[in-house]
């Protein structure tokens, strides 16, 4: 793995709700939980020459409920949706609400000054600069 790569890792906490249960339903609970922790926050990665571009999937969520954080070379994308509040009974419901993160390795050299974010439309973009090139050839410090 070049340290010019970036890796991926993700994980979600759903809120579940025990009154909306249906037994009709709960047949197909297990294949589409399985098929939907395939959805959290999908990303495009694109190789920009100097930086890399991340497209993110944050449909209906709030720009205050997304938090970006980097460290120990981890970019981690976190974001919050809630179900508003109703009296009706749900027969089916595969808008989850919860908490969603995925972290992307992005190489310990690069700092919280080498990202830009921003959102538009449901889509999270973030920019990050590629680290500079270390020189491994010797260089040699001049005699005073």
């Amino acid at each position: 793995m070049s340290e010019n790569e970036i890796k991926t890792n993700e994980s979600r906490e759903v809120e579940t709700d025990e009154n909306n249960y249906h037994p009709f339903w709960s047949l197909f609970n297990s294949y589409l939980d399985d098929f939907n922790s395939n959805e959290v926050l999908k990303t495009d990665i694109q190789d920009e020459g100097e930086d890399y571009r991340l497209e993110v999937e944050v449909p209906g969520i709030d720009k205050k409920d997304i938090q970006i954080s980097l460290e120990k070379g981890y970019l981690t994308i976190k974001a919050k949706t809630s179900r508003t509040e109703n009296h009706h009974r749900y027969l089916r419901t595969e808008r989850y609400s919860g908490t969603f993160s995925r972290s992307f390795y992005v190489g310990e050299r690069v700092s919280r000054e080498d990202i830009n974010a921003s959102v538009d439309n449901g889509i999270l973009t973030l920019l990050v600069s590629k680290p500079k090139k270390v020189e491994d050839k010797e260089k040699f410090i001049e005699i005073k």
